[in-house]
């Protein structure tokens, strides 16, 4: 195995951990929160809500610093040290004696979890702008991994002792660890280096710098509105399902299973073939305009079969995302791709904070006793706008041109 298969290796199974760690809580912290706080089901929901926010709000905050980090000093010793913070959070929830200590546990979750901005400007540095896409979706095949193991093993692990995946998952966190300490090599010479900006590595800030530039930006609206929709999934699949069909929780979960293993197949396996084949630019068109549809199925199901086909659908719209981030990497420059890739995981976040609110407000207004018409699928209606909105963002934007071979990418951020 060589070293650059070991080190691509040792990335992927990293943003596994990450994926897996977030689906992991999905069973277990709400039976926790219960165990430590002797509250109601009713009022522990708020804490399981102010966990989940709490995870966001510290991605958000977080991984633009360690993008600008790994821009500084390498992407090797970010991983390493992000990674040992995904060990010490795991250890924290399964020892955790009190509610304060599982908020503590959640927000080094958040931070650490950030490491998918260095994670994926490590790719960037190793892999050549025409083949980025295809090792993109790999990236996204490796979430979609982690979010359909996360809630198995949780589920099961969890059967036998609510802080056992916890555990489980810390060693697994500290294998990586020691594996990536063997064969992870540094990507980013020190010539390719820059100085630490704290006005741009803030979420404020790296936001500011990728708006600024119109192609950067449109990309940038592109990427936050497939999280945006994703999003509106994440928070009312389930509700919206069993209102209509009285789906329970066995059939919402093989139905959340199939949107993730789909995902994961279209992203490893699809997208290094149709990206190429299409160009990255519509490739994300193509996507976008598939994803829609599948979101206006599931908006609008008459029956439950309708919501498995606009699952499916979804899944091939995967190759949105991998084709939008191999846009943005081509149009960073190489000092600058932790920067770019921390501030979309800055947009994921934020999405990740604002998308659950307005979902949860739509459904509300059109499933409530005053509603204007009865349309428990209007959260997905929103999704497949925001959809129509990324083909918009992504229409306007045009290819860099193909680089010499050995030439510099230039980059179309502006120096402040």
């Amino acid at each position: 195995m060589s070293r650059r298969s070991a080190s691509v290796r040792f990335i992927l199974i990293t943003l596994v951990i990450d994926a897996l760690g977030f689906g992991l809580v999905v069973p277990i912290v709400p039976s926790l929160v219960l165990e430590l706080s002797g509250l109601t089901v009713s009022d522990a929901s708020i804490w399981v809500g102010g966990l989940l926010t709490a995870f966001a709000l510290m991605q958000f905050a977080c991984a633009p610093m360690l993008g600008g980090l790994s821009d500084r000093y390498g992407r090797r010793p970010v991983l390493l040290i992000s990674l040992s913070g995904i060990c010490v959070n795991y250890l924290v929830l399964a020892w955790a004696p009190s509610l304060l200590w599982l908020v503590i546990g959640r927000l080094i979750a958040g931070a650490t979890a950030a490491n998918a901005s260095t994670a994926t400007a490590y790719i960037a540095d190793v892999t050549p702008p025409k083949d980025r896409a295809g090792q993109f979706g790999l990236i996204g095949a490796m979430f979609g991994i982690g979010f359909v193991a996360g809630p198995a093993i949780g589920g099961v692990l969890g059967a036998y002792g609510l802080r056992l995946p916890f555990i489980a998952a810390a060693v697994l966190a500290g294998c990586n660890v020691l594996y990536g300490f063997l064969v992870l090599p540094e990507s980013l010479p020190p010539e390719r280096r820059r100085a630490f900006d704290w006005r741009r590595a803030n979420p404020l800030g790296s936001l500011r710098v990728v708006m600024a530039n119109r192609v950067l930006g449109r990309l940038a609206i592109a990427y936050g509105c497939n999280w945006f929709a994703l999003g509106a999934l994440q928070t009312v699949f389930v509700l919206a399902n069993e209102l209509r069909f009285g789906w329970d929780t066995r059939h919402n979960g093989m139905a959340l299973a199939l949107a993730g293993l789909g995902s994961a197949v279209v992203q490893g396996l699809l997208v290094r073939r149709v990206v190429p084949a299409l160009g990255e630019r519509r490739a994300a068109l193509t996507g976008a305009a598939i994803t829609a549809v599948a979101y206006l199925c599931m908006a609008f199901a008459p029956a439950g079969w309708v919501v498995l086909l606009g699952i499916v659908l979804q899944a091939v719209g995967a190759i949105t995302n991998p084709a939008v981030q191999g846009l943005v990497s081509a149009s960073a420059s190489a000092d600058r791709q932790g920067e770019t890739q921390g501030a979309l995981s800055s947009v994921q976040g934020l999405m990740a904070i604002v998308s659950p609110l307005v979902a949860s407000w739509v459904f509300s207004t059109f499933t409530g006793p005053i509603a204007p018409i009865l349309l428990p699928g209007a959260p997905f209606v929103v999704s497949a706008l925001a959809f129509g909105v990324a083909i918009w963002a992504v229409w306007g934007v045009r290819p860099p041109p193909a680089l010499v071979p050995g030439e510099a990418l230039v980059t179309v951020l502006p120096e402040r």
